[in-house]
């Protein structure tokens, strides 16, 4: 960094010292506080105790575990045993189950959501970045080519997303990599762009996660919008 920006060690320093907590932020550099991590995961099972700045400089990275000064450290777990009481490892059976909402002839897509390249979670700091923001400015739906000629829409073109809990509009683009029978949309947005509002909060039966990640959808153009509208 420019000689005159505080590195991030300063930074959280100073704030410490603010607070009257100073004395529990001693840090001089970066390397004090992986060492503090050093001495903090001695004998876990992530056990950083052995790696050093050194160490991973001259052999151009250390894994954990690495339990001590003399040890290379462990490219690859369980390669004899594993941590259970037979020093095996447990399978369990699980029966597949569809998802909770199933396609059919008024939602026949699948709604799937994840990440663009540009932006983090729910992009409240990089879309504050006006280079990521440029990348990628808003919300987008993708389907496949194939897809897009049977429900004829035009790429660039504002399309309608609906699932059984609401619709969104928003930007089409193609994607010769997505299935033919799926529609993907990043969850970086809020307000009327926001595929979150669309998604089912079904819950997993054994874990209670919910089931953000698939729903039944449609996609229909949007008469009269040209390309690049909002």
């Amino acid at each position: 960094p420019p000689s005159e920006v505080r590195s991030d060690i300063e930074v959280i320093c100073e704030i410490a010292r603010r607070l009257g907590k100073g004395e529990q932020f001693e840090y001089g550099v970066e390397e004090d506080v992986f060492n503090e991590l050093r001495r903090a995961t001695e004998g876990a099972p992530a056990d950083y105790s052995g790696i050093s700045y050194s160490k991973i400089r001259a052999q151009k990275g250390v894994f954990w575990p690495c339990p001590n000064d003399a040890h290379p450290g462990t490219p690859r777990l369980f390669t004899k045993s594993f941590p259970t009481e037979s020093g095996r490892a447990k399978f369990f059976a699980v029966k597949h189950r569809p998802p909770a909402e199933e396609t059919d002839d008024a939602y026949p897509l699948y709604l799937t959501t994840g990440r663009s390249l540009a932006h983090y979670q729910s992009g409240t700091q990089t879309r504050r970045v006006s280079k990521l923001e440029g990348i990628t400015p808003t919300a987008y739906a993708e389907v496949n080519p194939m897809t897009a000629v049977r429900l004829r829409l035009q790429p660039d073109h504002n399309v309608r997303i609906t699932t059984r809990r609401g619709q969104i509009d928003v930007p089409l683009k193609i994607n010769r990599f997505i299935r033919t029978d799926t529609v993907f949309v990043p969850f970086h947005w809020g307000g009327n762009q926001s595929v979150n509002r669309l998604t089912n909060p079904a819950l997993d039966p054994v874990s209670h996660m919910p089931e953000f990640k698939v729903c039944a959808a449609r996609v229909e153009p949007i008469i009269g919008n040209s390309p690049g509208s909002k």
